[in-house]
């Protein structure tokens, strides 16, 4: 079993930064790709962002590519979402996920990962 908790999330004005943590325990040594995903109010969860193991493969939602950044401390087992100048369409919960299955897959999709976590409420106000 792997656990995720999230962290970092609150209300911010439009144009403000925020940096989102999620830091994995349990069998962390089976931990592979992780990412981040997005579910606004009365809407679907949405990709946001992944990244391998190495961390050398990183993939963005068009959405947010150029405002958000992720990366990952394998040492302390966390991965990070920098999040620079938020719009109100970020106000969302986010959520970190992780892939145990494969070491080889980024995937953008919910069903390729196998644990997630209970999520961070992010809000923007304009």
């Amino acid at each position: 079993q792997v656990q995720l908790v999230e962290s970092g999330g609150g209300l911010v004005q439009a144009g403000g930064s925020l940096r989102l943590a999620c830091a994995t325990s349990g069998r962390t040594f089976s931990v592979y790709t992780m990412g981040w995903f997005r579910q606004a109010p009365g809407k679907g969860r949405e990709f946001v962002a992944t990244i391998s193991w190495s961390g050398g493969t990183t993939v963005y939602a068009d959405s947010v590519k150029g405002r958000f950044t992720i990366s990952r401390d394998n040492a302390k087992n966390t991965v990070y979402l920098q999040m620079n100048s938020l719009k109100p369409e970020d106000t969302a919960v986010y959520y970190c996920a992780a892939v145990t299955s494969s070491a080889w897959s980024t995937p953008r999709t919910q069903a390729g990962y196998d644990y997630w976590g209970q999520g961070t409420q992010v809000t923007v106000s304009s």
